[in-house]
């Protein structure tokens, strides 16, 4: 109950958090959007489609991310598997999410061993 206590959001909390996970997930995915559903000071929907072209309706509660529709701002199928984050969700529906991510990932850190390569070549000079 703590837990679920400490997740009650107004509206724009809801979409403050909805447009971080937007933000972390985009690149990896081939549509994400807060739905139209309505959403509460406990829950607010995302409609996603996945890199497989799968659409899904995702429900963000206390109790994480479930499924709860296989089109667009639809709850009509909630799923009793909640993930507690958006990647163990699209992790266990998208094989092209996983190699999205690790592809991404890589990228990310050949970046920072490139800056820190840099870095040591310029302190040695």
């Amino acid at each position: 109950m703590e837990d679920q206590e400490e997740r009650l959001l107004d509206q724009e909390e809801w979409h403050v958090e909805a447009a971080a996970v937007i933000q972390d997930v985009k690149d990896c995915v081939s549509q994400i959007q807060v739905s139209s559903l309505p959403s509460s000071n406990t829950t607010i929907y995302f409609n996603l489609t996945t890199r497989e072209d799968n659409i899904y309706c995702i429900e963000l509660t206390a109790s994480g991310f479930r499924i709860v529709g296989a089109k667009y701002d639809d709850n009509s199928q909630p799923s009793e598997n909640h993930f507690e984050t958006p990647y163990a969700l699209l992790d266990s529906i998208s094989p092209l999410y996983r190699e999205s991510f690790s592809s991404a990932l890589a990228a990310k850190l050949n970046t920072l061993l490139g800056e820190t390569d840099k870095e040591e070549m310029e302190s040695v000079d």
